[in-house]
């Protein structure tokens, strides 16, 4: 082993396909650094917890939040986690980063949608939190695909933050638009996901998972608690 564990810290899913995504991720890291060990951990839904994790791991610990932007989760479920250990540090959550705006284009690219036409709206459709640090979070990122997209990018959510996809999507197409994409800013297929299809948009995109950049943000949020 090099270096201190690295705990990959998820949501937790009853979906298989968004089980297996994430134990992928973990996976890719472990492919792209050798040598680094790897465990999991969820905050809800499915064990093991994080706190049980942390307080089971016998030495130095990095725990890396599998998750999109900074909430609840995050700020109250991980920290206390590795609040109970003095060798533990909790990273920031993936998201933003530029990288998960850059694979957010390509699920839209992949999709059907054209960067290129200002008349395609894209609602940036996250899983939602009453936390306003998380929205703050995912409103950055769709600033970042902004950069790179001709026509109006706005944000939706699942649950719990305003305004609800469905809602994002009539008033992208109440704006104008000739044509509404929902960009799954999603990790995994899961329960947020599902509900994406009944949002009224014209197409919405895959999760972001699989994907190599992810692999590489996590091992880029596990080396910045180390620096």
């Amino acid at each position: 082993m090099t270096g201190p564990v690295l705990v990959a810290c998820a949501h937790g899913t009853r979906n298989p396909t968004g089980r297996r995504l994430v134990a992928e991720l973990a996976l890719a890291a472990r492919r792209l650094r050798p040598g680094l060990t790897t465990t999991a951990a969820f905050v809800d839904v499915q064990p093991p917890t994080v706190v049980d994790v942390v307080a089971g791991l016998g030495g130095p610990a990095v725990v890396v939040p599998v998750l999109l932007s900074g909430g609840y989760h995050v700020h109250v479920d991980i920290a206390g986690a590795v609040a109970q250990r003095e060798d533990a540090v909790a990273a920031r959550p993936l998201g933003p980063d530029p990288r998960l705006a850059q694979v957010l284009h390509s699920r839209l690219v992949e999709a059907g949608a054209d960067p290129t036409d200002p008349g395609t709206a894209v609602v940036v459709a996250a899983a939602g939190s009453s936390d306003a640090r998380a929205t703050a979070d995912v409103a950055q990122t769709a600033a970042m695909l902004q950069t790179s997209w001709a026509g109006p990018v706005s944000t939706g959510y699942g649950s719990a933050a305003q305004p609800p996809v469905p809602e994002a999507v009539a008033a992208a197409r109440a704006a104008g638009a000739t044509r509404v994409v929902v960009a799954a800013y999603l990790l995994a297929p899961g329960h947020f996901r599902d509900k994406l299809d009944a949002a009224g948009a014209d197409l919405v995109t895959a999760p972001l998972l699989p994907d190599d950049r992810i692999a590489q943000v996590l091992l880029d949020r596990y080396d910045a608690a180390l620096a």
